[in-house]
């Protein structure tokens, strides 16, 4: 394999037989280390925890714990968020120039050890092995892109225009101290390193708390950091259970800011109570309901293979996942037949395997989710394809539902609601008027796609949809696959916080605020 190899979630570039026997080392490296004790981390220092251990177990098999993490309780959040507010004040005055250089370092290591950290991805969240690999180098990718943001404004300093001839005036962009960072278990690397990374390299510290399925990822992030070089305090990691510190985290008056991703019930909450004494910054992704639209032009093949991948890659637990369908009635029956024609041919199972495109879902109450979906979508309309629990062999052993489809009634409420499982909806409509008004009728805005092979349908549908990440004729994944510095994760309405998006060139600004700069020369 040379340096050239590289998998993102829409491409593979390299000798994919030696990637799998990569692989398969590091899975065996990491299934070897699974069970240990692992403390927090606050200031650098192993901090035991004071709430009851949190135990990390594969969602593909349940009897495998991968760790026994110390978990948190608010008397540790208090000592990081302190810790955070004396290290920021050092780290915030470091050359811009010095803490670039350290983040680039960490995406170097990210790139060394991807195989490692694809590895504790696949067992500890149920990614595919693809899957898990394009975390990891995306991940890099992130870190390295927004370092560049930084290099091109000059660290955000501009020398502004002069009023007086003896004035000299400088618009500065300076970090607002501490932010909280709280990663979901769907990237568990990839958000979790494009949020803190951003934060950190403008000069803020951080309190990170990664998802209580994902802990050990996250701390192999916070281990990455350290070895990068950077010092002890400006990142401190905290795994617990979100009921016992997720409210102690935001609600810190010592917190200057939130940086979040996750459900938009939660986000809102933290939005609407955070902000008591002054307005402070929530950088928020909060969630999908992505719909894909087939108009009666499109190539069929294309859209049902986009569909197919985009709506149970992941088992749909992306935010960007396909969950709902609105296809011309002239071309629903040959459209579902592709669809369901290529979804029997998924290959399920552990994603760890070489060639497992579809794995487990996260947890138990994924499961009752799914299962409470599938009811609802039995007496509405009818399942084409799927609806059960997969059963025997390895499908016992972990939290395993079959990909499903329903053909259902455009009022139905699973049209609206975020589900996080291998549920895909499908409706007919008439035509494009009526794709973009059910499309719209969502509270969330995050990605959209069409198929089509008419121009004028494509920019209309550009120009009306409701959503900031936006596809057209992508049979790779129909609204799945942003990259850093290619399309630009936005999120409108419930979908998101800010207007401006991660992956994107405006990402990096919105961690730090202005401060002008008058000196009268003497």
């Amino acid at each position: 394999m040379t340096t050239a190899t590289k998998i993102t979630y829409t491409s593979t570039a390299g000798d994919l037989e030696d990637f799998h026997r990569r692989f398969d080392t590091a899975l065996a490296k990491v299934r070897a280390t699974a069970g240990a004790a692992f403390p927090n981390l606050i200031g650098g220092e192993p901090v035991a925890g004071t709430g009851e251990a949190l135990d990390d177990r594969s969602p593909i098999d349940t009897s495998l714990l991968l760790g026994r993490f110390a978990a948190a309780a608010p008397a540790d959040v208090d000592l990081a968020v302190g810790t955070a507010a004396e290290a920021q004040r050092a780290w915030g005055r470091q050359p811009w120039q010095e803490r670039t250089a350290i983040m680039h370092r960490a995406a170097e290591l990210i790139r060394e050890r991807k195989y490692d950290l694809a590895a504790v991805m696949a067992l500890e969240v149920g990614k595919s092995r693809l899957e898990a690999m394009g975390d990891a180098e995306e991940s890099a990718d992130l870190i390295d892109y927004y370092c560049g943001q930084v290099e091109e404004a000059d660290g955000f300093v501009r020398t502004m225009a002069r009023i007086t001839p003896v004035e000299r005036n400088t618009d500065v962009l300076r970090p607002y101290g501490v932010f909280v960072c709280i990663a979901p278990f769907n990237f568990p690397l990839a958000l979790s390193a494009g949020m803190s990374s951003a934060a950190l390299m403008t000069g803020n510290a951080v309190v990170y708390k990664p998802s209580e399925e994902a802990p050990w990822t996250g701390l192999r992030l916070a281990e990455i950091y350290r070895d990068a070089g950077l010092p002890a305090g400006p990142f401190n990691f905290l795994a617990g259970r979100r009921e016992a510190i997720g409210d102690a985290l935001w609600q810190h008056p010592g917190v200057d800011g939130v940086v979040f991703t996750g459900s938009k019930a939660v986000g809102l909450r933290i939005h609407a109570g955070i902000s008591a004494r002054w307005i402070k910054p929530c950088l928020m992704e909060l969630g999908g309901k992505n719909a894909a639209v087939v108009m009666a032009s499109a190539d069929l093949d294309a859209a049902a293979e986009g569909v197919m991948r985009s709506a149970f890659s992941l088992q749909n637990q992306k935010c960007s996942a396909t969950s709902r369908v609105y296809v011309d009635r002239a071309v629903a029956g040959p459209f579902l037949e592709r669809l369901v024609e290529k979804t029997r041919a998924i290959r399920m199972g552990d994603p760890t395997e070489r060639d497992v495109f579809f794995g487990p879902v996260i947890n138990p109450t994924a499961v009752e989710r799914f299962e409470r979906a599938v009811a609802q979508a039995r007496g509405e309309g009818t399942i084409v394809l799927g609806g059960e629990r997969l059963r025997g062999g390895v499908f016992d052993k972990g939290h395993f539902v079959a990909p499903t489809i329903a053909r259902l009634p455009l009022g139905s409420s699973l049209f609206r609601e975020e589900l996080f499982v291998p549920f895909l909806a499908v409706g007919e409509v008439s035509g494009l008027d009526e794709a973009i008004a059910e499309s719209n009728a969502a509270d969330y805005g995050l990605t959209a796609g069409i198929f089509s092979a008419h121009r004028d349908e494509v920019e209309r549908f550009f120009d009306e949809i409701e959503a900031g990440v936006c596809y057209a004729n992508k049979r790779s994944g129909a609204t799945t696959g942003a990259w850093p510095g290619a399309q630009a994760f936005c999120g409108w309405k419930g979908s998101g916080s800010t207007g401006k998006g991660g992956c994107g060139p405006y990402y990096v600004a919105q961690f730090l605020r202005e401060q002008n700069r008058t000196v009268i020369e003497m």
